[in-house]
């Protein structure tokens, strides 16, 4: 009697914490939860570097708050005055560039960079953050023209344009992926680390086609 008593309790205890486990993983946002099982987690390296491999409890501390922290904001506001000075050197080119690559690059550079700006503008907005002046200073912003630079790039035309515009957009770029670098670092929040991963995945691979128009 005693054996079957001892055996319905543990049944019952069973019982009672696979339910609870199930109401908890239902009612929490997976963020928030601990690893599912214990199978290890693949993470993505950052750009040169090698994927590797997270124990579950790696995995856990791994997965960012949702929480906003300073890093996000930041990251978010000076992207914003970034892809500004790429969209205005970008609508440069239809009427100076003489190589049609690079106008269809220019072209692409306002079809993605645009619409990254109005997504980013909304999220400061839903966040009751302020948005950055139009006017905003960015002189310890990397990757960013001087006003001589782009003064320089309005007057070229031709050749000349085409050369000094990869120039400054390659470091433009170099810069925004340096930003990018520093948000996955710093920053907390998960809409924002999948921002910053597009930025560096995007614009180095962008890198790598204008490297190439360089050398054609």
């Amino acid at each position: 009697m005693r054996v079957a008593r001892v055996s319905r309790v543990r049944v019952a205890l069973t019982l009672v914490t696979g339910a609870a486990l199930l109401l908890g993983g239902c009612s929490q946002d997976v963020r928030a939860s601990g690893p599912a099982s214990t199978a290890p987690v693949i993470a993505p390296g950052r750009p040169g570097e090698e994927a590797r491999t997270l124990s579950p409890a790696e995995a856990a501390t791994a997965v960012p708050s949702p929480s906003i922290n300073a890093a996000d904001v930041r990251y978010v506001q000076d992207m914003i005055v970034h892809h500004r000075q790429a969209l205005d050197m970008a609508g440069l080119a239809p009427t100076r560039a003489s190589s049609a690559k690079l106008k269809a690059f220019a072209a692409r550079i306002h079809d993605v960079q645009g619409p990254e700006i109005r997504a980013m503008t909304s999220w400061l907005d839903r966040e009751r953050l302020p948005r950055p002046d139009h006017h905003a200073s960015h002189e310890n912003m990397p990757g960013m023209a001087t006003p001589e630079q782009m003064k320089a790039l309005r007057a070229a035309h031709g050749t000349g344009f085409d050369s000094l515009f990869l120039q400054l957009m390659i470091t433009h770029h170099e810069g925004a992926i340096a930003m990018a670098t520093r948000a996955l670092t710093g920053g907390s929040h998960l809409t924002v680390e999948q921002w910053a991963t597009d930025v560096i995945a995007e614009q180095t691979a962008e890198i790598r086609r204008m490297r190439a128009i360089q050398d054609a």
